[in-house]
């Protein structure tokens, strides 16, 4: 059997898991793939495409964009899709839900917002502090919130906001 047709069976394989998990899944011949789950309260969307390297980079498309990462194996973006759905699944029964989506989406244009301002403005010393400061004290409202907060998910942790990291490693 030759590596391309091993690899093929692999995402065959890969393909049937996701389904299983509740996937609607769109394949454009095993170079892209979109994985959708409707949950009660949200739909999920992944994007993944096999890069030229061999590896899998995944990303999240709803509700909200996110990146996931590179995976070099099939079987570990379903393990990783599995644990995000879990986490939604649990996050979705919240009453403020619809209002944490929101603020991503915000955050995310925020993102695009920053990058216009730099790209296409010569900003002064006073001005780029400012905002450097309000950040800083975003991070500070997060840690907060959190150290105030009850955790509700234990079988994984945050990939950022655990016990090992510190507002010191950004500021």
């Amino acid at each position: 059997m030759s590596i391309f047709s091993a690899r093929t069976l692999r995402h065959d394989l890969c393909i049937k898991d996701l389904e299983k998990l509740g996937a609607k899944i769109v394949d454009f011949k095993g170079i892209m793939t979109l994985a959708t789950f409707k949950l009660d309260r949200v739909t999920i969307a992944y994007m993944y495409w096999h890069k030229k390297n061999g590896d899998y980079f995944v990303e999240r498309i709803l509700p909200y964009y996110m990146p996931v990462g590179d995976f070099k194996q099939e079987e570990t973006i379903v393990e990783s899709m599995e644990k995000d759905l879990n986490q939604f699944k649990n996050a979705a029964n919240s009453k403020n839900f619809t209002k944490f989506v929101e603020i991503d989406s915000k955050i995310m244009k925020l993102v695009r917002i920053f990058e216009d301002l730099y790209l296409y403005y010569n900003i002064d010393k006073e001005n780029v502090e400012k905002l450097d400061k309000a950040i800083k004290n975003v991070y500070e409202i997060i840690f907060e919130i959190q150290k105030n907060s009850e955790r509700v998910i234990f079988d994984k942790e945050p990939d950022i906001l655990n016990s090992n990291f510190k507002i010191d490693e950004i500021y």
